[in-house]
Order: C-alpha cells, then sequence, then structure tokens
C-alpha cells in the first residue's frame, strides 16, 4: 500500500469521522481504520467526495498507508480502549513516529503514555479538541501537548483545520510537554460547567424572581448576546429557551427532566485541584450542583421542607432585577475563569510545563465550547502582564466587578430571601470577598487544629513555629 496518507484517524465515531472529513476538506490525504471496517467504508461512501481518503481494514495496512513521519490520531474512548489502541499500533510504529490522543484522557494518563512511548523513540501528543461534533468537522479549538518536535510537524496541519479567532489566529497553540494539553482541556471544561451553571442560574432567577417566561428570557439572553456577554453558550441558551416541544406545545425547557449528566472532566478538575491547593469553588459548585440534580429521591423526600417560595415580581420591578441579573452573571463569570486560568498556571508550575496563559485565552476564542468575546480581553490582561496573579488584579476587571458588585449582591439577597437556590453566584461572590478581606477565620481555624493536634502555627509579629501547650499554663513554645 502506497504512503501517501499525511494522518491518519482511527475510530470513525462521530468525532473521528468528522475530524478525518475535516482534514480532507483542507486537503490532506487522510487514512482511515475502525475496529469495524464496514464503518470505515460507509465513511468513504458517503463522503469520498469531500476529499482523499485511504480505508484501511488492518492495524498494518493502516501504518503502512501513511507518510513518514507517520501521524496516527486516535479518536476512542479514554481510558483501557486508549490504551489497546496504542499497544496495537505501537509496534508497528518508527522511531519518530508519533501518536496523536484526541480523546477526553486523563492528563495522568497521557504523560504515562508519553514516558512509555518516548523510550520507543514515538512521540505521544495527548490533545485536547473542543467544539463538539459541528467543530470537530468545521474548525474546533485544539490543545495540543508533547514534544515541540512533534508540534513542528503536526502544528501546521492542526493549524489549517482549527476554527479561527475573529482577527483570523488559528486556534491552537503548543501548549506544553506530556499531558499539558489534555490538563489544559479538563480546566476548559471545568470552567465550561461553571459557566453553564451560571446561566442556569441566571435563568432561574429570572423565570421564578422576575416572573418571566422561556420565551421572555430567550429575549432577554439574545440581548445579553449582544453586549460584554457575548458567547457561544448564552447564544445556545436562547435557542433552547425558544424552543417549543412540537408534541405538547410546551416550552422544551419544561418537558426535560431537570436532572443533568456529567462525563467527568469537570469532576476532574475539581479533584486536581484539591491536590493543587487552587481553590475552584464556582467549578466545585457547578459539578455539585449537577450530583445533586440527579438524586430525584431525596430531593423528592425534601421537597415539604419549611422555606420561602418564589413570588414574581411586578414588571416595572422585574425589569430592574432582569439587569441586575446581568451584573451578577457576568461578574461571577469573571471569577469562574480566574480560579481556571489559577489552576492551569498552578498545574504549569507543578509539572514545569511553562503554559502560556495569555495563548490559551487567545485559542478559546473560537471553536470550543465556551468561546466569548471578552477572552479577547483575557488574552490582552496576559499579554501585558504575564505574571499577572489573577484576573480580578486586573485594573479593567478589577473596575467591572467593582461596578457590579451591588447589584450581584442585591440579586443574592432576593435569591435567599425568595428560597432559589443559586450556588454558583454565591461561591463566586465569596470567593471575591475573601479575596479581599483583611483577615479570614483561618486564624482561629490553626489555633484549633494546634489545640488538638499539636499542628503549631505562625505568628503575625515574629517569624517561626510555635505551639500553645494548652492542657497546663498555656505557654507557648516554639516548635
Amino acid at each position: 500500500m502506497s504512503n501517501s496518507a499525511q494522518i491518519g484517524v482511527t475510530g470513525l465515531a462521530v468525532m473521528g469521522r468528522n475530524l478525518a472529513r475535516n482534514f480532507a476538506r483542507n486537503g490532506y490525504t487522510v487514512a482511515l481504520h475502525n475496529r469495524t471496517a464496514a464503518r470505515t467504508h460507509a465513511l468513504v461512501e458517503e463522503f469520498g467526495h469531500e476529499g482523499d481518503f485511504v480505508a484501511t481494514e488492518t492495524a498494518k495496512e493502516f501504518v503502512e498507508a501513511l507518510e513518514r513521519p507517520r501521524r496516527l490520531m486516535i479518536m476512542v474512548k479514554a481510558g483501557e480502549p486508549t490504551d489497546a489502541v496504542i499497544q496495537e499500533f505501537a509496534p508497528l510504529l518508527e522511531p519518530g513516529d508519533m501518536i496523536i490522543d484526541g480523546g477526553n484522557a486523563h492528563f495522568e494518563d497521557t504523560r504515562r503514555r508519553e514516558r512509555d512511548l518516548r523510550g520507543q523513540g514515538i512521540h505521544f501528543v495527548g490533545t485536547g479538541v473542543s467544539g463538539g461534533e459541528e467543530g470537530a468537522l468545521n474548525g474546533p479549538s485544539i490543545m495540543p501537548g508533547g514534544s515541540k518536535e512533534s508540534y513542528a510537524s503536526l502544528g501546521p496541519m492542526l493549524e489549517k483545520i482549527s476554527a479561527k479567532a475573529p482577527d483570523g489566529s488559528p486556534c491552537v497553540t503548543h501548549c506544553g510537554p506530556d499531558g499539558a494539553g489534555h490538563f489544559v482541556k479538563m480546566v476548559h471544561n471545568g470552567i465550561e460547567y461553571a459557566d453553564m451553571q451560571l446561566i442556569g442560574e441566571a435563568y432561574q432567577l429570572l423565570r421564578d424572581v422576575a416572573g418571566y417566561s422561556p420565551a421572555q428570557i430567550a429575549d432577554i439572553f439574545r440581548t445579553w448576546n449582544t453586549g460584554r456577554l457575548d458567547s457561544y453558550l448564552i447564544e445556545i441558551t436562547a435557542e433552547v429557551l425558544s424552543h417549543v416541544d412540537a408534541a405538547t406545545g410546551k416550552p422544551f425547557v419544561d418537558v426535560v427532566q431537570d436532572r443533568a449528566e456529567q462525563k467527568g472532566t469537570g469532576r476532574w478538575t475539581v479533584q486536581i485541584a484539591l491536590d493543587l491547593g487552587v481553590p475552584v469553588s464556582g467549578i466545585a459548585e457547578a459539578v455539585f450542583a449537577r450530583s445533586l440534580s440527579g438524586h430525584a429521591d431525596l430531593r423528592a423526600a425534601s421537597r415539604e421542607l419549611a422555606g420561602p417560595k418564589a413570588k414574581p415580581l411586578g414588571e416595572s420591578e422585574a425589569g430592574a432585577f432582569a439587569d441586575r441579573v446581568e451584573q451578577a452573571l457576568y461578574a461571577s463569570k469573571i471569577v469562574s475563569y480566574t480560579q481556571g486560568f489559577h489552576e492551569i498556571s498552578a498545574g504549569s508550575d507543578q509539572y514545569d510545563w511553562d503554559i502560556d496563559l495569555g495563548a490559551i485565552s487567545a485559542i478559546w476564542r473560537g471553536g470550543c465550547i465556551i468561546r466569548a468575546a471578552f477572552l479577547d480581553r483575557i488574552r490582552a490582561a496576559y499579554d501585558a502582564r504575564p505574571d499577572l496573579p489573577s484576573l480580578l488584579s486586573d485594573e479593567t476587571f478589577a473596575q467591572e466587578i467593582a461596578a457590579a458588585q451591588d447589584d450581584w449582591r442585591e440579586v443574592l439577597v432576593a435569591a435567599t430571601r425568595q428560597g432559589v437556590p443559586a450556588p454558583g453566584f454565591s461561591a463566586a461572590l465569596a470567593y471575591y470577598d475573601a479575596l479581599r478581606a483583611d483577615r479570614l477565620p483561618a486564624a482561629l481555624t490553626q489555633g484549633q487544629r494546634d489545640f488538638f493536634g499539636a499542628h503549631t502555627y505562625r505568628r503575625v509579629d515574629r517569624e517561626g513555629s510555635f505551639h500553645t501547650l494548652w492542657g497546663g499554663d498555656r505557654s507557648e513554645v516554639e516548635a
């Protein structure tokens, strides 16, 4: 078989199929492989007119179809299926070839695989791909890790098939070595969880407190999408809220069970943040909110618990309240991104990845699920100050939150009084207030720890660690 294909894709479910078509549409010859050969031939039969494909049925044929250095992209389920595919193809490859994992792998698995294959001279490129099936076909945001050598060969191809930002820049960058790409994609998904939770809370407040119908709320979101909240998620929210169920004539959101599912990347974001000691409370609340929504029996058993029932506002009050909700949503969104970028920075330091936060925000401006207009301003903030400790330290964002905070607080007062849960808004404000506090109750916590476990504490007036002898005269000793 002629080694004429510039790239090969194995695993031709929706994402793999669409990425293969994207490569072909952009002028590359694409070798195709799938565990079930019928799926390979079906792709060629249906979409062969879009470009040059080489259909293969065996692993050996697939590898022989690829030009050197071979670029082999895996699009299968994360975990054991990915390891199985690697074990099948790695023995057929030669030093300098590369395996690209475009699935939602855990970054620690990617680090392990990269280390193992590096010993065989094979480049392993853990690559985050965001944008869903539409993005995979028409241009996703792509977050590759791996060696610089592999990016030199693969990068131009990824840049060609990627989404393009409003300024024409390709939405792809080399994130860093080994697991950096999948780490960045993981945090992207965590921010996505938080973003969706905040939008959901805004919807519920507008419905239960302001008294708007789903169709009216859709119009509000469309208006918001013309301003600073301009984003893909706000755009599709308006579409979902305006949709009417054909079978019942009811708003679509009223016929869908209020049980949100998850695939795990948001949960990983929180777990790794705990390991790194990074507070991502907004993302955590979004993950927990999805978990709580699924506990139907617990919710049913608790539905009659005491508490206020929401009473919709009058028409004039509702309009003013909607404006306050927009402020709260925007301020909380800034906090979510602040926490996410903090985690990426901490991960970069922990694993010596040297991730460019400005470049990451730039590639999220198109293609991905969290693409939003204000990401360009985040990019500008990090470009101006690469050592920016927090987005809240940027003068422009700080001024916007200062302007929003009164409305933000009023929204949470209304939510509390009316008994409408707003954990994402609450967590974001608590994080903001904790950062700006002169003193936190952590001093008392450390005192308690010293009392029951002799864990010691540090003083504000001199260096060193100290322990109080609590059981006797309570004298202090230096630890």
